[in-house]
């Protein structure tokens, strides 16, 4: 099928949703035609061939002010494939982070934020872009890291500076026919604290993140309104106790489907400041107004494996928690806000470099990314087995972030 005619296809399966047939009827009889053929043809090829689990984008640079989005299909197994016309070219210039929802993949420069529609085989067309440092005082800072509510109905953003001396969060609603973003707002409190991208609740109604911006332990949390508005919900949980003469600081948060949040540890020495063994995983659970109480301590909390952690992510079931860090990628049994329990080893011990370059699909599989080594990981993982999957790890040139679209 030429890529026109997928385009149309794109634009009438849109129409389909809300019936207009004075649309339609505006069409000569060969556009009618040729749209029948295109809206028929994606089935017909979908349903002789296996219906990918996920589609995976890789932003890379591979050269200076070169940024790609890497696009592969997911099959049942884990394994990928490149998608027709990958790597897509961006105007990006610097590449940042990156969001994705059932029709269209965000990306942003730490100025600009780029909207790509997802065709029907998960090739990407730039359709629109908004300047989000420009709602900033004075211009200040950007966006730095995207990501979407639970519906993937709101784009948020980590904008640092916006007030040219702390950090908060961007809101964006997004229209569904053209993925054009438009500017909702921003948080009213802002602070140095928030240097995380938040994770939603099962209700998605709360957000958590956490920091320990100048050695204060922090964990937040905002209260989502209908029209995807954050306020903060200036709560201030326990943080476990550590050992004599330590402390422990939280950073990222990864909230399951249901009311449980898992943020990771680590301990510091109190006179030297200087971090103390292995990070650890403490469990949290949400009380109807949103407030976090925990029952872990030094004592049940396991350790990590990872190094210095770099990114934390839930499984859609909930059941399973990724870690990753300079020492590599691990995988935890998560028991709602029971106490974490160890599964994996160390999946591989490349680094995984950056912040948000991992990421689960809703069929147990698990993809990973190292700019250092230049790999993307991909692995089945059950709460029972894991295996790497066929291919992997596959080379990629300086890949910087990863999003999955399940499928």
């Amino acid at each position: 099928m030429s890529r026109s005619v997928a385009r149309l296809f794109c634009f009438t399966a849109l129409l389909s949703l809300f019936p207009t047939p004075t649309l339609l009827l505006t069409m000569t009889p060969a556009l009618q035609a040729q749209a029948v053929a295109a809206q028929e043809t994606p089935s017909t090829a979908e349903s002789a061939a296996t219906l990918p689990a996920a589609y995976v984008y890789v932003l890379s640079n591979p050269a200076s002010n070169q940024v790609e989005i890497n696009a592969y299909s997911a099959g049942s197994d884990g394994k990928l494939s490149v998608v027709p016309g990958s790597p897509f070219s961006t105007n990006l210039g610097y590449a940042g982070s990156m969001a994705v929802n059932k029709r269209y993949l965000f990306a942003t420069n730490g100025i600009d934020i780029y909207s790509y529609s997802v065709e029907w085989d998960g090739a990407l067309q730039q359709v629109a872009l908004i300047n989000a440092q420009g709602f900033n005082q004075s211009n200040c800072g950007g966006p730095m890291a995207l990501f979407l509510d639970r519906t993937g109905a709101t784009l948020y953003d980590l904008d640092i500076y916006s007030d040219c001396a702390n950090n908060g969060y961007q809101f964006f609603s997004t229209d569904n026919y053209t993925g054009q973003l438009d500017y909702a707002g921003v948080t009213k409190a802002v602070s140095p604290v928030f240097g995380t991208p938040l994770s939603f609740l099962g209700n998605n109604k709360y957000a958590y993140g956490a920091s320990c911006y100048h050695w204060s332990q922090e964990i937040f949390g905002f209260l989502r309104d209908s029209n995807g508005a954050l306020t903060d919900l200036n709560i201030n949980p326990s943080v476990p106790a550590a050992q004599a003469g330590e402390f422990y600081c939280p950073g990222l948060a990864a909230a399951d489907g249901a009311n449980h949040v898992a943020v990771p540890m680590q301990a510091f020495n109190s006179s030297t400041l200087q971090p103390v063994g292995l990070g650890q995983l403490a469990a949290y659970s949400a009380d109807t107004s949103g407030k976090l109480t925990t029952g872990s301590t030094y004592s049940n909390m396991p350790k990590m494996a990872v190094g210095s952690v770099t990114g934390i992510s839930m499984s859609p079931s909930g059941k399973l928690l990724a870690v990753s860090g300079t020492g590599g990628l691990q995988v935890f049994h998560f028991n709602g806000g029971n106490a974490i329990t160890h599964y994996t080893g160390l999946l591989t011990t490349d680094p995984i470099d950056q912040l948000d370059q991992i990421g689960w699909d809703n069929d147990n599989h698990l993809y990973a990314i190292s700019q250092s080594a230049g790999k993307l990981f991909a692995f089945t993982i059950t709460p029972t087995g894991y295996h790497q999957a066929a291919g992997s790890p596959y080379s990629i040139t300086s890949p910087v972030h990863v999003t999955v679209l399940p499928k």
